[in-house]
């Protein structure tokens, strides 16, 4: 069997699933098949309960063991969250919230930067905005839109863009940067997942060089690229169906 890194990472929505959906019945598979070979961490924006839905749903549904599940280092905002699995149960290893004061400057400012840009979406599929303790999400056209709602909201990514720039002029402490297809994510100063990944090699001992990362938004404005450019080796992907034949083709399958 071809020889595996001693630890595969992955960005969660458009890598392991489309937008905000469970992880596929077939990519489940493959991702069991790779969690007894080796370890496994999916790092994202997004909270431990869009981890539990997306993930971890998925793998048990699956059939994943508990052996797999001791092998899956879960990442929530970036890495600012940490969950392991030991014992028959998941537990939260670190979180680095942000202070009351600076959840309500982002708060704040995405509001009335979004109304001010004409931003404010008046017919929405949940909360716009979310308080993740580490992070404070923007989420266009609430947080459970369908994909195809918000593939047709900002297509060529200027509108976020646009509401990113100027919410970051107003709160220069905290790092305001693009996430998900409408959502913007703001936390400390220097979080993106490149921190996550350095977290995960303090906390696990794997070296940089010998991880392996797949993302769909490596490009130098994408929230994919601060992995690459930390020096961890990266595999590009348009989609999670891509994503699945690589991993096939890495397992020999």
């Amino acid at each position: 069997m071809p020889d595996l890194p001693k630890l595969v990472a992955f960005d969660l929505d458009d890598t392991l699933a489309p937008s905000k959906s469970r992880v596929p019945e077939s990519m489940a598979q493959v991702l069991r098949r790779l969690l007894d070979r080796t370890q496994v961490c999916v790092i994202s924006g997004g909270n431990i309960g869009q981890f539990q839905a997306q993930v971890i749903d998925a793998l048990e549904a699956a059939g994943g063991t508990d052996d797999e599940l001791d092998r899956l280092h879960l990442m929530p905002t970036c890495g600012t969250r940490y969950h392991r699995h030991a014992g028959g149960a998941w537990h939260e290893v670190y979180a680095q919230d942000l202070s009351a004061d600076e959840k309500a400057a982002a708060e704040r400012a995405l509001t009335e930067q979004a109304k001010r840009l004409g931003l404010w979406e008046s017919k929405t599929w949940g909360p716009i905005i979310e308080d993740r303790g580490s992070q404070i999400t923007f989420s266009a056209l609430g947080q459970q839109a369908p994909v195809e709602a918000k593939q047709t909201w900002d297509p060529t990514g200027e509108r976020k863009d646009g509401l990113r720039r100027a919410v970051q002029a107003v709160l220069p402490d905290l790092e305001v940067r693009a996430g998900g297809t409408t959502s913007i994510d703001i936390t400390r100063r220097g979080i993106d997942k490149a921190y996550g990944i350095r977290q995960l090699a303090e906390q696990t001992g794997i070296g940089l060089d010998e991880m392996l990362f797949f993302g769909d938004k490596l490009h130098e404005d994408g929230n994919d690229y601060p992995v690459r450019a930390l020096g961890v080796e990266s595999v590009e992907v348009t989609g999670w169906p891509d994503t699945e034949q690589r991993l096939r083709h890495l397992l020999g399958l």
